[in-house]
């Protein structure tokens, strides 16, 4: 199994930049697809981002492509999501989650996640 433990959020004005990590614990890590998902107050839990257990391949979803980027250090067990040109709908908790399953963007298909951190993007 896998840990994790998000950091990074907080609040930000609409235009600027935030950093999230996701630290691992486990020896499984490099194995595991990690993923971003966010969830807005009543709203459903949103994929944000994926990438593969070697860091070669990312998935990111349509509403954050070309502002969002993540990649992942398997020597650190750790994930970052960057976040450039932020917008007032990006304001959600941001979770991340590993699972087996390479790119999905099924919540379902993630059995491990953190705890959440905060984003808020003011305008």
């Amino acid at each position: 199994q896998v840990q994790l433990v998000e950091s990074g959020g907080g609040w930000v004005q609409a235009g600027g930049s935030l950093r999230l990590s996701c630290a691992a614990s486990g020896r499984s890590f490099s194995s595991n697809t990690i993923a971003w998902f966010r969830q807005a107050p009543g709203k459903e839990r949103e994929f944000v981002a994926a990438v593969s257990g070697s860091g070669a391949i990312a998935w990111t979803a349509d509403s954050v492509k070309g502002r969002f980027t993540i990649s992942r250090d398997n020597a650190k067990n750790m994930v970052n999501l960057q976040m450039n040109s932020l917008k007032p709908e990006d304001t959600a908790v941001y979770y991340c989650a590993a699972g087996p399953r390479a790119g999905s963007r099924r919540s379902n298909d993630y059995n491990q996640w953190g705890q959440g951190t905060q984003v808020t993007v003011s305008s």
